[in-house]
C-alpha cells in the first residue's frame, strides 16, 4: 500500500478509501502545549507532530462503516482537544478509558515518568462510537487494564490491538499513524513499514 502521509496527511491511498472500517485505531502525534525546557528532548525530536486542528481535519469520517468503533490514544494535558478530534471525525464519546496502559520497565517494575502534578505511569485510549454500539462489541470480557513494558518512545502495547480484535470480532480494521503492520489490519502512517509484520 502506498503511504501518502509523508506527502500529504489529508490524502488516503486508493486502497484505503475503497474500504469502510468497523474499527479505527489511532495514536495521533499530538503536539504538546508545554514549553520545552532548554536541553530537554521533547516529542518533536522523536517524530513529526501535528496540532489538534490538523489531526481533526483528517477525513477519517470517510473511512467509517455504518457501525464503527474508534480507539484513540490521548494525552492527559489535552482531553478537550482529544474530544474535539473525536467529534470532528464523526464519533460520539463512549468512554475516555477504553483501555488504560500501566507502563512497566523491562524488569517488570512500574515505570515512573514525568508529570506536572503527579508522576505519570499510565496512558489512556478513549472509545468513540458511530452507529449502534450493540453491533460493535462481541466479547464483553475484555479488561480495560493493560500492563505492558515500555518500548520505543510512545509505542503502544501490541496487546491493545489484539484486545480490539477480541472485543469487536471480524470486520475491516485500520490503524492510523501506525508504526507497524499486522495481519488483519490495514495501516496508514509515515512510520509504517512497506510490508506486514511476520
Amino acid at each position: 500500500m502506498t503511504d501518502f502521509w509523508s506527502q500529504d496527511p489529508t490524502v488516503w491511498s486508493c486502497e484505503i478509501i475503497r474500504k469502510k472500517y468497523r474499527v479505527i485505531y489511532a495514536d495521533p502525534p499530538w503536539r504538546f502545549r508545554d514549553k520545552m525546557h532548554p536541553g530537554w528532548k521533547g516529542v518533536c525530536h522523536k517524530y513529526s507532530t501535528l496540532r489538534a486542528k490538523e489531526i481533526a481535519a483528517l477525513p477519517v469520517g470517510e473511512l467509517t462503516a455504518e457501525n464503527c468503533l474508534l480507539a484513540m490514544w490521548w494525552v492527559p494535558s489535552q482531553p478537550e482537544e482529544a474530544l474535539q478530534v473525536m467529534k470532528a471525525w464523526g464519533f460520539r464519546l463512549a468512554t475516555m478509558k477504553g483501555f488504560t496502559w500501566v507502563k512497566r520497565t523491562r524488569n517488570g517494575k512500574r515505570a515512573f515518568g514525568l508529570g506536572h502534578y503527579t508522576r505519570g505511569n499510565t496512558e489512556c485510549c478513549l472509545f468513540g462510537v458511530k452507529g449502534k454500539t450493540g453491533e460493535l462489541v462481541v466479547d464483553r470480557g475484555i479488561s480495560q487494564l493493560v500492563e505492558a513494558p515500555l518500548r520505543e518512545h510512545s509505542r503502544k502495547p501490541d496487546e491493545v490491538r489484539e484486545n480490539l480484535e477480541l472485543l469487536t470480532g471480524a470486520g475491516n480494521r485500520i490503524e492510523l499513524f501506525a508504526r507497524s503492520r499486522h495481519q488483519g489490519w490495514d495501516a496508514w502512517g509515515n512510520q509504517a513499514p512497506a510490508k506486514e509484520a511476520a
